[in-house]
C-alpha cells in the first residue's frame, strides 16, 4: 500500500494489485476554495459591502476564499454613500456560494420576492447565509430568521422586532452565530462577525493575521450596548426639583425614602406618583442617573474607577463593575480604554 500526501491535500491511499492501483472510496480531494457571494441591494450601505470584500476578497485571501458580488440583476447598483457599485453577477451567483452575505441597506423595505426566494434556496442548498447591520432586515423578510436569534443596528432593534416577532432580537451583542445563520450589530460589527467566520472555517492564527492586515482588534469586548446613546430621562414636572436635587448628590448614599423627604411626600405615595410619570421607578432612575454619570467621568476624566464608584454614589468598584456588566456587557476599565482619548481631561481624586 502506498500512502500518497501533497501540499494541503488529503492523504490519499492506494492498493496495488496485480498492476492496477485504485483509491479507497473513503479518499478525499483538496477542497475548492470557499465561494464568499455578497448581496448588494439598493441602496447598499458601501462600508457594510466594503468589510466582507476586505476579509474575504482581499488577494491575501486567494488560497482560502473566492468573493463576488451579486444584485437582483447585474449592474450599477446605488449606495447610501453617494456613488454606484458594479454587480457583475445576478441572483444565480447565490447557488453556487458557500457563504452569503447581505450587506445594510436603506430604506428597509423588504426585498423583491425573488431576492427572498434566491436568499431561501441559497440556505436550502447549504450555504451559510449572513447579515452585516441593517442586511438583517432582508434575512427576516426571506423568513431565515424565523425563530432564531437575530441582531441589527441598535437603532434599528426595536423596528425589526416589531416587524418580525417571531425573530427574537438581541440589541446588546456585537454579533450572533445561529450556525446556518449568523447576523451582525451596527456597521463595524460587521469585522467582528466576519473575523469570527474566518476563525471557524481557518482557524485563530488566520483571523488573527487577517486583523492585522486591517488593523484592528481580532476580538472586542463588551457588546454594542457601550456603543449605544444613552437616553435622557424625560424632565418630570411634578418632581422636578427632587430630580435636580439626586442628580446634585449622587455621591451621597441617597435612597427612594431620602427622594420622597425631599418632594414632601409619603414613600408608598412618590413611588406610585414617580412612576406613574417617569415610566420607571425612583430606584431605577436614581441607579440610571449614577450609571450615565459614571460613563461621562470614565469618557472625560481621569479619575480612578475607585474614586468614580464613590463619586457617583455606586460606592465600590465590584458594584460599578456589576452596574456595567450587567447594562453593557463590559467593564468600566474596558469602557474607559474604548472612549480614551475623547474629550479627555485632568480631575482630582
Amino acid at each position: 500500500m502506498l500512502s500518497l500526501t501533497g501540499g494541503g491535500t488529503a492523504r490519499q491511499k492506494c492498493h496495488v494489485s496485480k498492476g492496477s492501483c485504485s483509491l479507497d472510496a473513503s479518499v478525499s480531494t483538496v477542497a475548492p476554495m470557499h465561494r464568499v457571494v455578497a448581496l448588494a441591494l439598493p441602496d447598499v450601505v458601501a462600508f457594510d459591502l466594503a468589510i466582507p470584500a476586505q476579509v474575504f476578497g482581499h488577494e491575501d485571501e486567494r488560497g482560502r476564499y473566492s468573493f463576488r458580488v451579486c444584485a437582483a440583476q447585474p449592474g450599477l447598483v446605488p449606495t447610501t454613500s453617494g456613488y454606484s457599485i458594479q454587480a457583475l453577477d445576478g441572483l444565480d451567483a447565490l447557488m453556487s456560494a458557500d457563504t452569503v452575505v447581505v450587506p445594510g441597506y436603506a430604506p428597509l423595505n423588504d426585498p423583491p420576492a425573488e431576492v427572498c426566494e434566491a436568499l431561501r434556496q441559497a440556505a436550502g442548498n447549504g450555504a451559510r447565509v449572513v447579515s452585516v447591520c441593517t442586511g438583517a432586515f432582508a434575512l427576516a423578510a426571506a423568513g431565515l430568521l424565523d425563530g432564531k436569534r437575530a441582531t441589527t443596528h441598535w437603532k434599528n432593534a426595536a423596528r425589526l422586532q416589531t416587524l418580525y416577532p417571531g425573530v427574537a432580537v438581541d440589541a446588546d451583542v456585537l454579533y450572533i452565530d445561529q450556525g446556518s445563520v449568523s447576523t451582525s450589530a451596527g456597521v463595524a460589527a460587521g469585522i467582528d462577525l466576519c473575523l469570527h467566520l474566518v476563525r471557524k472555517d481557518f482557524g485563530t492564527e488566520a483571523a488573527n493575521s487577517i486583523a492585522r492586515r486591517m488593523v484592528v482588534a481580532p476580538h472586542r469586548e463588551g457588546g454594542q450596548a457601550q456603543f449605544m446613546e444613552r437616553t435622557v430621562a424625560a424632565p418630570l414636572a411634578r418632581f422636578a426639583d427632587t430630580c435636580a436635587w439626586a442628580k446634585q448628590n449622587l455621591a451621597q448614599p441617597l435612597t427612594v425614602d431620602d427622594m420622597a423627604a425631599h418632594a414632601g411626600w409619603a414613600p408608598r405615595s412618590f413611588n406610585r406618583k414617580f412612576t406613574a410619570e417617569a415610566g420607571m421607578t425612583p430606584l431605577r432612575w436614581l441607579n440610571d442617573q449614577r450609571v450615565s454619570e459614571a460613563c461621562r467621568l470614565l469618557e472625560t476624566t481621569d479619575l480612578t474607577v475607585q474614586a468614580v464608584a464613590s463619586r457617583t454614589g455606586l460606592g465600590t468598584p465590584a458594584n460599578l463593575r456589576l452596574h456595567f456588566t450587567r447594562q453593557f456587557s463590559t467593564a468600566p476599565s474596558s469602557y474607559r480604554r474604548l472612549y480614551q482619548g475623547r474629550n479627555r481631561q485632568a480631575a482630582p481624586a
